[in-house]
């Protein structure tokens, strides 16, 4: 099995939202085949970009094919300063929500091999080259860490889709409403699960 991952947001936003969706890779590609015949979609599947009607379709085919998400969420009102008082980087966020996400997936693999690909384009290779090494060693030996572009992983540009969903519904946007209907029974049957960062490490 493969875990996914994407965030949505920043700080500056008022929110930071990391998805790490466990699916098989034939069944990310059968999703992404099935969702752009239909829509006619071409070029990268983006959260930012897609139309309420077309997210409710992605994320019904995600559940019809047994994928399942932990999401981690840190919200800037209820995120605890750090011990000096001043602000948490992005970066900072990101590497907690990354661990926290993957970290809730791990007791639950019962030791089977699991691979983690990490979105590629938010930091420098170099800064995200640490993070996927922090992760590698969490993963002790259960599986691999590794980066990937996500115009080329369907898991990425799914993973990318329900981070951005989470991401509007706490930011309260104005399609949060609808988006929050749209994910409610994802949430019901624990398909999306969400786990709330508080205070960075």
């Amino acid at each position: 099995m493969t875990i996914y991952c994407d965030e949505s947001g920043g700080l500056n936003a008022g929110a930071m939202t990391f998805s790490a969706v466990m699916i098989t890779p034939d069944g990310a590609a059968a999703i992404h085949k099935r969702f752009r015949a239909v829509t006619g979609l071409r070029g990268e599947l983006k959260g930012s970009r897609i139309s309420l009607v077309e997210r409710a379709y992605l994320l019904e085919l995600f559940d019809r094919a047994g994928g399942r998400a932990w999401v981690a969420v840190a919200k800037r009102e209820r995120l605890a300063p750090p011990a000096d008082g001043s602000p948490p980087s992005d970066l900072a966020l990101y590497a907690a929500l990354l661990d926290l996400a993957v970290g809730s997936w791990l007791p639950e693999t019962g030791g089977v091999c699991t691979d983690v690909v990490i979105d590629d384009g938010r930091y420098d290779p170099v800064v995200l080259g640490h993070v996927r090494e922090t992760i590698q060693a969490g993963l002790a030996g259960w599986g691999r860490a590794s980066l990937a572009d996500s115009r080329r992983s369907d898991g990425v540009q799914i993973a990318d889709v329900i981070a951005n969903s989470l991401f509007n519904i706490e930011v309260e946007s104005p399609r949060a409403h609808r988006i929050g209907t749209i994910i409610e029974p994802l949430l019901a049957s624990r398909a999306i699960r969400i786990a709330e960062l508080t205070r960075l490490p």
